[in-house]
């Protein structure tokens, strides 16, 4: 007998993964299994394998919204494709799509192609936000990264060199307004 098995997940410990259970429980999930913490960016995730691993031919992988499964493009489409080839559905309960169908199947496609699409644009905003925060000194991020955006910056345009001279000449000018309080070595 075909089997609905639901998979639920979220990214970090402070978000809520009983709603995504309950949803899924409610749309006739016979097994849930649930991943906290985990990134939707890793293809392999302890659950989702034992989720994979139990579906049999004829039963249909049930999550709660597409980017649940996976957040990029190739990822969610090889999995697709995988579920297919095993002859497993695939469905997701906000967007209302179910794969057995061809409609089904085209518009996953699409989906799958906007939800890439979002997840870059916020990227690129992000590292944007990054550049602009580090034009005005300040570093957000891990430190390996604020390094990075760091370099990154200094290297256009000339800004390290306009920077050290803007400083010398701070350093100078406060030598002239307290003389004998600096030394202020020049180049």
């Amino acid at each position: 007998m075909p089997r609905r098995i639901g998979y639920a997940r979220v990214s970090t410990d402070e978000q809520i993964i009983e709603t995504q259970i309950h949803l899924l429980k409610e749309a006739g999930c016979d097994l849930v299994f649930d991943d906290t913490g985990e990134s939707g960016a890793k293809a392999s995730r302890p659950k989702l394998d034992l989720a994979l691993a139990e579906l049999q031919p004829g039963d249909t992988l049930v999550v709660w919204r597409l980017d649940r499964l996976g957040r990029s493009l190739k990822h969610l489409v090889e999995l697709n494709d995988e579920l297919a080839e095993r002859g497993v559905a695939f469905e997701s309960l906000m967007e209302k799509l179910d794969t057995s169908t061809a409609m089904g199947r085209f518009v996953f496609h699409i989906l799958a192609a906007v939800a890439e699409l979002e997840r870059q644009i916020i990227r690129e905003r992000t590292i944007a936000g990054m550049r602009n925060a580090a034009r005005h000194g300040r570093f957000p991020g891990r430190p390996s990264r604020r390094r990075k955006v760091f370099k990154e910056v200094t290297a256009q345009d000339g800004y390290l060199e306009r920077y050290t001279r803007r400083a010398l000449m701070a350093a100078q000018e406060l030598e002239r307004s307290f003389p004998g309080k600096f030394e202020v070595g020049t180049r």
